[in-house]
């Protein structure tokens, strides 16, 4: 399926991810409606003809596995249900949980919320890492605790992409640092971090989860959600289908077997080493330049071998029974895979059509230059939830926001930032991002439940930055 094939067909290009996002919040069916935007693009490029598009649809749902990145994300999301069933038998979350309810460490709803918030602050080498390992940690503790699946989805999705765009020591900042030295930015590094201070959503939404927290105080659909919680105990809404099954999350320890703590704490720690590791590896010694869904999948794989291997040196597990927690947990998140070969599916066909490049060149038309850094945030907001993508809308924006730094006056810091910070908004907001998915996973959460309770706090820290853009951009500007 050759780009050079398929030219930009215009206002048609942004009709595919919006059908899709307006069926998937309205109806709450993510397949169909990922599958319908997906089909609709496809009937656009081969000119209005739905049963070609049909055709061609199914065959850029087989084609998503020809990207080796792509595999691998669907491969490792499948296999981190592997990891929770092999930590759930084990007795290790149980252990977990009794371990630190004993010690008083997380007694209170507060404290749960601060520890998933934590634990995302901490990892920071990668996003889908980062979700991974808070959610699977956190998510026993706030069941426990009667917190809703969606609030640690939304704090986990809050610390994933806003923290991990904020430094330059990740897959992240390696992949910006080399979009401006594209540009012919003299200095890269320094200029991506000149931006961190100005990056106000991502700063913004970070902050914004530890008010939350602290305060306990929700606003929108999270309210329902946590009074319903509250109330009728209920951790998920009636008819909810959250993107981990029951057989998955629901697994009991193996009787009589001791409940260790370790058991749990192990493969999450071999998880979480391997991730640096894997990007040294693969990037040849240069840990910026590393590839992030090849350490992923490394991490995952060490992960489950580690445990596997201290089950059986313990005496706990059988090979057998091993093998049957892997198959479980691994068939448990056939509806994920299904999601995400859908969403990646749906990307490609918005990169054939255009729609990124499309949205940002009908925004540059003559404005005055105060206004062009809160335009450049909301243009990369716009193609960012379209699209699912955040890096791609680095790719689109920064060669259109550099260019305009020095004919207009700006600061690159700041025209840096605004990029970041709306590909990150919409990266964190769109019912077709990877990382929005991997949130609903790790949270156990329906997928739609976690997109609509997260966006208006999303779109809180995102009015918030656009009102300081339009400060700064027309301070500066005088």
């Amino acid at each position: 399926m050759p780009e050079a094939a398929y030219p930009g067909v215009g206002w048609l290009s942004i009709l595919p991810p919006l059908l899709a996002i307006f069926l998937a919040i309205r109806t709450k069916q993510v397949f169909i409606s990922l599958f319908a935007g997906l089909w609709l693009g496809w009937i656009i490029l081969a000119r209005g003809n739905p049963l070609s598009g049909l055709v061609l649809a199914l065959d850029a749902c087989i084609h998503v596995f020809a990207d080796a990145g792509n595999t691998q994300v669907i491969l490792f999301s499948a296999l981190v249900g592997a990891l929770i069933t092999f930590t759930q038998y084990s007795g290790g979350m149980e252990g977990f949980v009794a371990w630190m309810t004993a010690r008083g460490l997380v007694n209170s709803r507060r404290k749960g919320g601060l520890l998933a918030w934590i634990i995302g602050v901490i990892v920071f080498v990668e996003s889908s890492i980062c979700v991974l390992v808070a959610g699977t940690v956190a998510r026993p503790l706030f069941d426990k605790l009667k917190i809703s699946r969606e609030k640690l989805a939304y704090i986990c999705d809050s610390t994933s992409a806003p923290k991990c765009v904020l430094i330059p020591l990740n897959a992240w900042g390696a992949f910006v640092i080399g979009l401006l030295m594209k540009q012919n930015v003299e200095h890269p590094v320094a200029a991506f971090v000149s931006s961190m201070p100005y990056n106000f959503y991502a700063i913004g939404a970070m902050v914004l989860v530890v008010v939350v927290i602290l305060s306990g105080r929700d606003f929108g659909p999270m309210r329902a959600a946590e009074q319903r919680v509250r109330v009728e105990g209920k951790i998920l809404r009636d008819g909810a289908t959250p993107l981990m099954s029951a057989e998955v999350t629901m697994v009991k320890a193996k009787p009589g077997i001791p409940l260790r703590a370790i058991n749990m704490v192990l493969p999450i720690a071999v998880l979480v080493v391997m991730m640096p590791v894997g990007l040294l590896v693969t990037g040849n010694g240069n840990l910026m330049q590393g590839s992030g869904a090849t350490a992923v999948f490394w991490a995952v794989l060490a992960a489950l071998v580690a445990a596997a291997l201290a089950y059986r040196v313990q005496g706990i597990l059988k090979t057998d029974e091993i093998m049957t927690q892997f198959m479980t947990g691994v068939g448990g998140l056939i509806p994920l895979a299904t999601l995400m070969l859908l969403a990646f599916a749906i990307g490609d066909v918005c990169k054939l059509l255009g729609t990124g490049p499309y949205v940002a060149g009908i925004t540059k038309a003559a404005v005055h230059p105060g206004f062009v850094p809160a335009l450049v945030f909301l243009v990369a907001c716009g193609i960012a939830f379209a699209t699912g993508t955040s890096w791609g809308t680095f790719a689109i924006m920064i060669p259109i926001a550099i260019p305009m730094v020095e004919p207009l006056g700006l600061h690159q810091g700041v025209m840096i930032a605004a990029v970041l910070g709306g590909g990150v908004f919409g990266d964190h907001c769109s019912p077709i991002s990877d990382t929005t998915i991997i949130s609903s996973m790790a949270s156990a959460c329906d997928h739609i439940d976690h997109v609509r309770t997260q966006l208006p706090y999303a779109m809180l820290a995102a009015a918030a930055a656009v009102v300081l853009y339009l400060l700064i951009g027309f301070l500066q500007t005088v």
